[in-house]
């Protein structure tokens, strides 16, 4: 598509965008009556208007039935669990008993490693992506400190090459070829958050299971961002969060996939709840943990029914649209951001940004980190005056994510109008 710095071409977009409806399924932030412009799905959603009514609906059956909900609301309770799992497995491409809704983020990761990371003999060593978000780096440390490892040992860090931003593929395949005698786990980032690279995870995959590890993937900035197929890609366990992209709130439920192979596998070691015990006995209460055969023999305690509701308003909405619709949208919205900010660079004397997250299509997803050269706080601090939601990152990175469920081509075109204004000033 031949593409236009105009608001005019921007509207017409607009109009032809098959998901323009959807945008009104969602509360937008705005002041004395004016929308504002929110770049930041890569941080927290948007809440959608259903929410409100999902969670009354839980309040309510409390309120009527007490405890007889898990049986005898209009929606039991025991079964919610089945109506989220469903939309997720087609966001994540796997099977939907691979996929278990449970916990936090880093709970969840923990929960994996504790089946996942079984270090012996020479095999102890954990590769991962260096400066992974914090969660993640203090959750392998105190880990593989539980197993009586030094982390700077046991962890093995790949970063970018002097004065890159972005980890090269090549680095990283040869790193796991160079200790594929020693790794017990490679544990990525589906999408490095600071510089929205997306990594390679099929190949990954495969290198490093022929290597003799398993492979997992935090996909807190992947999943309901860009296409995923994790079953398929052979991965052997993936975890995420659900406030993101998946606009399910604040402290939302996360989620974790498990690959269905270890499903029926009585050597794995996990760490036991009684909501993964087995259905049909449960509620006897007997000694001896007897797993459900799926992802949720993963599940621990009774889950909070308010966040599962939370849930699914958001997945409703992703149902609506498509995921194929929104993927397609995705592309074509990021695309024109990168067109309109290279516009905002070549209306400088000297390039002003410099874009560290990488621009072919299949490295990124909704989001572009702009390395600012020149007065980087000082714009940051602008835009937000100026009712644009995005996000700042020492020493220099503003990071902005357009998203396709409620995001519109006019706003990308008037970020760069208020670029442009804000550099000239």
């Amino acid at each position: 598509m031949q593409f236009q710095p105009t608001l005019a071409f921007a509207q017409q977009l607009d109009e032809q965008d098959p998901l323009k409806a959807f945008r009104q399924q969602f509360i937008i932030p705005s002041a004395n009556e004016v929308e504002k412009v929110y770049f930041l799905g890569n941080s927290l959603g948007l809440q959608p208007k259903r929410t409100k009514d999902k969670l009354q609906t839980i309040l309510d059956d409390w309120g009527k039935l007490g405890v007889e909900s898990f049986f005898h609301a209009e929606q039991p309770w025991m079964d919610y669990h089945d109506r989220l799992v469903g939309p997720l497995s087609k966001i994540v491409g796997c099977l939907p008993h691979e996929v278990t809704v449970m916990n936090n983020l880093s709970v969840n990761l923990h929960l994996m490693l504790v089946s996942f990371y079984r270090p012996q003999g020479k095999r102890t060593k954990i590769l991962c992506e260096a400066k992974a978000f914090p969660s993640d780096q203090y959750m392998m440390e105190t880990h593989v400190r539980h197993h009586g490892f030094d982390p700077a040992d046991a962890i093995i860090e790949v970063k970018p090459r002097e004065g890159e931003h972005t980890i090269r593929n090549e680095d990283l395949l040869q790193i796991i070829v160079q200790h594929r005698e020693e790794l017990a786990l490679v544990l990525f980032g589906g999408i490095n958050y600071y510089s929205g690279q997306v990594f390679d995870m099929q190949t990954i995959t495969q290198l490093a299971k022929q290597a003799g590890a398993k492979v997992g993937f935090d996909l807190a900035h992947a999943a309901g961002n860009i296409e995923l197929n994790l079953h398929d890609w052979n991965v052997d366990f993936a975890c995420w969060c659900n406030y993101k992209y998946l606009n399910s709130g604040p402290g939302a439920v996360a989620a974790a996939y498990v690959h269905e192979r270890y499903h029926t596998d009585p050597s794995m070691q996990r760490f036991a709840g009684w909501w993964g015990y087995e259905k049909n006995t449960r509620f006897q209460m007997e000694k001896g943990f007897k797993p459900v055969q799926s992802a949720e023999g993963w599940q621990l305690g009774t889950p909070a029914l308010l966040l599962y509701a939370s849930q699914l308003a958001a997945l409703e909405v992703v149902e609506e649209a498509g995921w194929e619709n929104i993927n397609r949208k995705r592309k074509l919205l990021t695309e024109y951001l990168w067109y309109i900010l290279d516009e905002v660079n070549t209306s400088q004397k000297q390039p002003i940004i410099e874009f560290i997250t990488p621009r072919k299509e299949t490295e990124h997803g909704c989001q572009v980190s702009m390395n600012m050269l020149q007065r980087g706080k000082e714009i940051y601090n602008a835009l937000m005056e100026q009712d644009f939601f995005v996000d700042w990152r020492e020493p220099s990175v503003i990071r902005l994510a357009p998203v396709p469920l409620y995001n519109t081509f006019e706003e990308v075109w008037k970020f760069g109008e208020a670029m442009k204004k804000i550099l000239a000033s």
